[in-house]
């Protein structure tokens, strides 16, 4: 993979005190980090990479800011979050029934939790890509950890029942 083709910075939109503690602080610094060390970003239409991205959500849609090298702002990409919305409703399920299966010390409930959570978020994954591919290149990974970050940024607009 060429060096260009790659994510220098990542930002996102600020989380809940509650989020925190949690399996989503965890999902959010993981993510985060494995992007930094490791990642394919391309937007098809600029050649001038690394780049800068910013994720949020703005009236119920994933918002994409992206710069180039130079600065540049690329093309403001917006997509609806409704296809994704069963898998992010999933994720908060998940995340209230590992922290319950941590409480209690059950070491099985927690692997068996952690399998379902990895397939939730490889098939968000292929969605994104999916969804991206005639904008912006990725590789699986690098999508996956998107995912990851997009179900992130609703721990704020998410209540978890505890």
């Amino acid at each position: 993979m060429p060096e260009e083709h790659r994510l220098v910075h990542i930002s996102i939109s600020e989380m809940t005190a509650n989020a925190e503690a949690n399996l989503i602080g965890r999902d959010r610094e993981i993510a985060l980090r494995d992007l930094k060390l490791n990642n394919h970003f391309h937007p098809v239409d600029d050649n001038d990479g690394p780049y800068d991205l910013s994720l949020s959500i703005e009236e119920n849609r994933l918002v994409f800011r992206i710069k180039n090298i130079k600065g540049d702002d690329l093309p403001m990409l917006v997509l609806s979050l409704k296809p994704y919305s069963r898998l992010i409703k999933d994720y908060f399920m998940i995340v209230q029934s590992y922290d319950d299966a941590v409480k209690n010390g059950n070491p099985s409930r927690i692997e068996a939790i952690d399998m379902g959570r990895r397939g939730l978020h490889n098939e968000g994954a292929e969605m994104l890509k999916d969804r991206l591919e005639e904008k912006i290149k990725m590789d699986f990974d690098t999508a996956r950890r998107l995912f990851t970050l997009i179900c992130v940024l609703h721990a704020g607009k998410i209540h978890i029942m505890r």
